[in-house]
């Protein structure tokens, strides 16, 4: 089975994607959230793609930013990675990470990097399995 990747665009793709960003961002209340706050990211660089099912829905989405870093040059930082919970190991993950990284190449990026919860072990399992390497920890101070 080929699964396609689609870029979110129109507000009705990006609403379209709610039910599987809700399942990794929960504090988002309905698709009209996640349409704003992609808008506003949008004009930051974000890009949100996502892989369809076989009803043409989406079933995984990736949020990515294209950035520039002293530590390691251009990169592509994924945001957000998420399958829903009952297609998880359907191969939607891996095929749009497949996909970013033909991406990277094509643009001549030269590494994709990704921060995942360390709450969320299946995930860490999963980056592994795809050939990432834990490089290091992430902090976060809340003001």
């Amino acid at each position: 089975m080929s699964i396609s990747v689609h870029i979110a665009e129109t507000d009705a793709q990006i609403s379209a994607c709610f039910p599987v960003m809700q399942d990794l961002r929960p504090h988002l209340k309905d698709a009209d959230e996640l349409v704003a706050r992609v808008k506003l990211q949008q004009t930051e660089g974000y890009v949100l793609a996502y892989s369809t099912g076989i009803d043409g829905k989406p079933v995984g989405c990736m949020g990515f930013r294209r950035q520039n870093r002293l530590v390691h040059g251009p990169v592509i930082y994924v945001d957000d990675l998420v399958t829903l919970g009952n297609q998880r190991s359907s191969g939607h993950g891996a095929a749009l990470l497949d996909w970013l990284e033909a991406l990277a190449k094509r643009e001549g990026f030269k590494a994709v990097d990704l921060d995942s919860g360390t709450q969320r072990t299946d995930a860490h399992r999963f980056y592994l399995r795809q050939r990432f390497a834990i490089t290091a920890f992430h902090f976060l101070k809340r003001i």
